[in-house]
């Protein structure tokens, strides 16, 4: 997530009553977790473990609740509770706007894209020319929606992120998902479909990528260009999925995974750990197709060879 204006590391030092540690020049050009900083932005850690990992990302100023020494070039904030400093941040700049019309005022619509009875558009909406939303879906606060796009209907299109952080004491505080979900030309989506908006990033649908229906894609996934996914995948935070991927029915990915380019699972499958591009997958977790056929031919034989083993024996 960008800031409308940079905001000077000083005025968050004084701001959220932070000692500051490096250079005292820097602007915070945005704000971001982990897995998605880029020079410029705002991360935070507040569990010494990550503080190093934290540290060494692109990001240019980092919250953090104990001091630590400052790379150079960098900046880090010490406050009480990273956490709420970050989440107060997001929330003032993604402040929680209730739907009151259908349509909202501020929403930015192409005049030759077609809007079908029961659509709900949120503030901060782009959709572009010749796109197509049937009925009854929703389309979340700034979601940004290209060319000659197709959304069938009861689409629920930038809901929030799925996104917790969870306290010493056992509780589940929410995040509050400044993120967009950017969906690319010429994609077309089934209907029923759920896509989750980023906590600070962007879930992005790449161009010409075509989505069955009942499909769920997670906070902050990259999908890239011509991927056809059938019905029932799930998808999960901060996945990348490749060019030109098919991932066929019911298959299951698991959150910060890659599936390279032109890899191909096989319906039913769970993918659990990075798969490289330009092979056939399956089975549950995920393996090479031949190899994971030549387990299953060995395990049907099984009994058999049981059987003769034990005719020896006796």
């Amino acid at each position: 997530m960008k800031f409308p204006q940079p905001i000077p590391v000083r005025v968050l030092a004084e701001r959220f009553g932070a000692q500051l540690i490096g250079d005292d020049t820097l602007y915070a050009h945005g704000i971001n977790e982990i897995h998605r900083v880029e020079p410029g932005d705002i991360a935070f850690a507040d569990v010494p473990k990550y503080f190093q990992k934290t540290l060494e990302s692109p990001a240019s100023i980092i919250l953090l609740n104990e001091p630590m020494p400052c790379p150079p070039g960098k900046a880090i904030l010490v406050v009480k509770d990273p956490f709420d400093v970050y989440d107060s941040l997001v929330r003032e700049h993604r402040p929680f706007e209730p739907c009151t019309t259908p349509i909202s005022h501020r929403a930015q619509i192409h005049p030759t894209a077609i809007i079908e009875p029961g659509v709900v558009i949120a503030a901060n909406v782009v959709i572009g020319a010749h796109s197509y939303i049937q009925a009854n879906t929703y389309i979340g606060s700034y979601t940004i929606i290209g060319d000659r796009v197709h959304i069938g209907p009861n689409c629920i299109i930038g809901s929030d992120a799925f996104y917790f952080k969870k306290h010493a004491h056992g509780a589940y505080q929410r995040w509050c998902s400044g993120g967009r979900v950017v969906i690319e030309d010429e994609v077309e989506i089934g209907a029923g479909c759920t896509i989750n908006k980023g906590v600070s990033s962007d879930t992005i649908i790449g161009f010409g990528s075509k989505l069955d229906c009942q499909i769920h894609i997670g906070h902050d996934v990259v999908v890239g260009k011509h991927c056809l996914f059938a019905a029932q995948v799930g998808i999960g935070g901060e996945a990348i999925i490749e060019d030109h991927v098919v991932l066929y029915g019911q298959v299951g990915v698991a959150h910060t995974v890659r599936i390279g380019r032109g890899a191909v699972v096989l319906a039913t499958s769970g993918v659990s750990k990075s798969l490289e591009g330009g092979k056939t997958y399956f089975g549950s977790p995920a393996e090479e197709v031949r190899l994971r056929y030549r387990q299953l031919a060995a395990l049907r034989m099984l009994p058999a060879w049981l059987r003769e083993r034990s005719k020896e024996f006796s």
